[in-house]
């Protein structure tokens, strides 16, 4: 089955320190990396290198991060025909300070990605009718989120979203054709306004959504691994114990593996195990896309 991922493509500018500077502070930098980044081309390029057949839906700016982000693409064996370039705008850039203990801030700006519209979705029609799931986050446009999840309703496509990083006018309504929903717990008690300090909290949480119409809810938890619900069904899945290096990108990597044994015909808690596993593995390298493992790696993990 193949797989569109329809988002943003964002250069990661990173600086690892002992411990990120207070405000008006400067701290030495112990490393210093420029990657290839955006949660969309995260997560494409994840479940391309377990193996996914996957066209990317994009923008990139006409710079010389555009150029690398695009060659990205082709070494990593994508479909690239749909990711448009835009004249005279820069492609997205976040900058991320990673700190010692493996914990990470970042602020990020869209750039081309805000260029990706509606009218792209209609325009890749027939590439998009070929696939058959969606993968969605929130660095683009809004309204280019509903267009997709529209149109892929329309023509029987199921939706995985990943609703990262939250949009306060986000409407559950427009989202609830999806099929999956896949957030963290901080996501959760934003969207939710409810309080998530015990799983049995998070449950309620989740279940507030669920009333509202989307099927399946995936809460990932970090460390502890995820949270799978749907009517009727609770499922904890527990992840590997690891020493965490660099945790920037993990939920891509879960996102990634998630849609790969998904996409395979592995049920939905199978596809959470092996997830949950790659996503705790990521963690365990440094960077985001570069830590993500290929499938003859991470079968001999």
């Amino acid at each position: 089955m193949k797989v569109a991922v329809i988002g943003a493509t964002i250069i990661d500018v990173v600086s690892y320190v002992d411990k990120a500077p207070e405000y008006g502070g400067t701290v030495t930098i112990n490393d210093f990396h420029i990657a290839c980044g955006g949660k969309g081309a995260n997560q494409a390029v994840a479940a391309k290198r377990l193996g996914a057949d996957v066209l990317m839906v994009s923008a990139v700016g006409d710079d010389i991060f555009g150029q690398t982000a695009l060659e990205n693409f082709q070494k990593n064996g994508m479909d690239t025909r749909q990711i448009i370039k835009v004249p005279k705008v820069s492609t997205g850039v976040v900058m991320i300070i990673v700190e010692s203990s493996g914990q990470y801030r970042s602020m990020y700006y869209r750039g081309a990605s805000n260029f990706l519209t509606p009218e792209n979705i209609l325009q890749a029609a027939e590439d998009l009718k070929s696939c058959g799931l969606f993968v969605i986050q929130l660095e683009i446009a809004l309204e280019t989120v509903y267009a997709a999840i529209d149109f892929a309703n329309k023509n029987n496509i199921p939706v995985i979203l990943n609703p990262s990083p939250l949009h306060e006018k986000l409407s559950i309504e427009k989202i609830c054709p999806c099929e999956f929903f896949v957030l963290n717990e901080s996501e959760l008690q934003i969207l939710t306004e409810m309080p998530i300090d015990s799983l049995e909290k998070i449950e309620v949480a989740a279940k507030k959504i669920l009333a509202q119409g989307v099927k399946n809810i995936i809460v990932t938890l970090g460390s502890r691994g995820a949270i799978w619900f749907n009517e009727g069904v609770t499922e904890f899945v527990p992840t590997l114990k690891v020493e965490s290096v660099d945790s920037t990108g993990a939920g891509d990597a879960f996102v990634g593996c998630f849609v790969k044994n998904y996409a395979d015909g592995r049920n939905i808690l199978d596809s959470i195990k092996m997830a949950s596993k790659y996503a705790a593995l990521s963690v365990t390298r440094k960077g985001t896309q570069d830590s993500y493992l290929t499938a003859d790696e991470f079968e001999n993990l």
